[in-house]
């Protein structure tokens, strides 16, 4: 089966549009939805309303399939590391949808960090092992709707991010996707990402 790595497109740079929450995130990593325990205001328990979760993970294959064409997807490193810079350069934090499919308001990615160590990130803390390099947020539910009928009861458990990625191997204009198998894909990245990604296909 084909694996495709997604990059930025230069020309474009258009990157993320949008931070969805999921019942299914593609990445497969539930977001934790911190809540406030030890601290009271006016003697009333107040929720962060906070949603922590992997945003996007360097070299985990996602599976795509359209039509019969089945396929895997990646991102690297330095993809998803100028991902989550561009998404907050062009000041999207406040876009987000819901499955995919409706704009919602009142949800804003407020922290935005890089896992670079594997003991001391602060996702650790909240029982998360995840790769270096990805992307992580905490995003503020300030939506009822959304926070009671769909976080609270369990409908969405993860992000999803949405946007405009160039298929690397499409980028030469003398070549298809076609021309290209797997094993030549590989070739072009490291040997510890390339194990990585048969270990997890």
């Amino acid at each position: 089966m084909r694996i495709v790595e997604l990059i930025l497109d230069e020309d474009q740079e258009i990157g993320i549009e949008a931070i969805s929450v999921v019942e299914n995130p593609a990445i497969e990593e539930d977001f934790i939805a911190l809540k406030s325990q030890e601290f009271k205001l006016a003697e009333i328990d107040k929720e962060k309303r906070l949603l922590m979760g992997a945003l996007l993970i360097p070299n985990k294959p996602i599976y795509r399939r359209n039509g019969e064409d089945e396929y895997y997807i990646y991102f690297s490193k330095d993809t998803v590391l100028k991902a989550s810079q561009m998404y907050l350069m062009q000041g999207k934090q406040n876009n987000s949808t819901l499955e995919h499919q409706y704009e919602i308001n009142g949800l804003s990615l407020v922290e935005s960090w890089i896992v670079e160590d594997k003991v001391h990130d602060k996702s650790v803390k909240y029982g998360m092992d995840l790769p270096l390099g990805t992307w992580v947020g905490s995003v503020k539910v300030n939506n009822d709707e959304i926070w009671n009928e769909f976080v609270k009861t369990g409908k969405v458990k993860g992000f999803s991010i949405e946007g405009y990625f160039a298929d690397k191997m499409e980028r030469p204009k003398d070549k298809t996707l076609a021309d290209f198998s797997s094993d030549h894909l590989l070739k072009e990245i490291d040997q510890e990402e390339a194990e990585y990604l048969f270990s997890h296909v």
